[in-house]
């Protein structure tokens, strides 16, 4: 298969060649065809989400398990009735303060949506991006458009057009290019089917902005550390390894002047065995690092600079054969939950912890 790259401005005001293509791309995605695209998050490989055959394309192309439910993107409001049994009044009030945006929202499934789309779930998790490109594919197209990350599975997501042709050159049959994303982690997925919201994963729309609209909310376990075998994910990203570079990454946590030394001790070690190493640091501590393959992921003052460089770097690390990396840590609250989850899992929850024994 042939798969067909068409660049598209990601302001909105599409040229009529830039109508065309997207036309061309929901042409694709009527027919049961698969065509990434970005949203403001990362990249989506897209199927038509009522279509269980398409759907089925998307877990043959990533490579991903069966059991790992799609998000259905919509449009607009009007898109998410056909596709639920009942909008619970929290699914509301959260929708209409975050959307469109980078949250999904977990809501009992109408017999409309296949078990092929929800992994074999009886809950449909449904978006509404805000990406000018996403929305107006999704539109031209017609359905709810079913979109993971458009990678292959277990690798960090893509940020680019480029990282998605990587992975997904020749197969599948469209690469829509609207430049960089601005997010740059998957979106925040809350469970409104309960009494009390139940956070299954963080991203931008963080759990002190959850709080201010709903009250209480919960943190489902599987944010917090690896999960059993046997765990029926209610959400992407739940149960499997995901985010992973190819290198073995190992996360240090603590004060940074202990983390700065405790990674120069690790790397060290790993350089004199004669293997690749990369260091994963912020602006404010590059030039601490001596040795090694040295990336900055951003600014610790600004968070939304380490989201947005996240999975860049870790492919890039890809890119230049590094076999062991090291990332320092960041605060979990705020959006550093969303990052310190994908890294988290990018490790296969692999930690040093650097902190004084009275803070233990």
């Amino acid at each position: 298969m042939n798969t067909k790259v068409l660049k598209v401005s990601d302001e909105g005001n599409f040229t009529g060649e830039e109508l065309e293509y997207l036309k061309e791309a929901a042409e694709i995605l009527k027919h049961g065809g698969l065509v990434a695209f970005p949203t403001e998050t990362v990249y989506g490989l897209g199927a038509n989400a009522l279509d269980e055959k398409a759907a089925r394309k998307i877990y043959e192309a990533k490579g991903r398990p069966s059991d790992n439910p799609l998000i259905a993107h919509v449009a607009d409001f009007e898109g998410i009735e056909p596709l639920v049994s009942r909008i619970p009044e929290m699914g509301r009030k959260l929708a209409e303060a975050f959307w469109p945006g980078p949250m999904t929202l977990v809501f009992p499934k109408s017999a409309l949506v296949p078990l092929g789309t929800t992994g074999g779930l009886d809950t449909v998790a449904i978006r509404m991006p805000s990406d000018p490109v996403a929305r107006m594919l999704i539109r031209l197209a017609g359905v709810p458009v079913a979109a993971p990350s458009a990678n292959t599975s277990g690798r960090p997501s893509p940020t680019r057009a480029e990282h998605v042709y990587q992975d997904m050159e020749g197969r599948i049959e469209m690469i829509i290019d609207g430049g960089p994303v601005g997010i740059g982690v998957e979106s925040t997925i809350v469970d409104v089917t309960e009494e009390v919201p139940v956070l299954l994963r963080p991203g931008a729309v963080t759990m002190e902005m959850l709080e201010s609209v709903a009250g209480e909310v919960r943190v489902d376990p599987a944010i917090l550390g690896p999960v059993s075998p046997d765990l029926k994910p209610k959400a992407p990203g739940m149960k499997y390894r995901h985010y992973a570079p190819n290198a073995d990454l190992t996360l240090v946590e603590g004060p940074q002047d202990r983390v700065v030394s405790e990674i120069n001790r690790l790397a060290a070690e790993k350089l004199l065995e004669g293997y690749k190493v990369g260091i994963i640091c912020t602006d404010e501590t590059r030039d601490s690092y001596p040795a090694g393959m040295v990336r900055s992921i951003g600014q610790r003052a600004k968070e939304e600079t380490v989201a947005h460089n996240l999975y860049a770097v870790l492919r890039e690390f890809d890119d230049l054969g590094a076999q062991y990396l090291f990332s320092e840590g960041f605060p979990a609250d705020h959006l550093g939950q969303a990052i310190m989850n994908r890294l988290n899992k990018a490790a296969g929850y692999r930690i040093v912890k650097v902190w004084p024994e009275a803070e233990l």
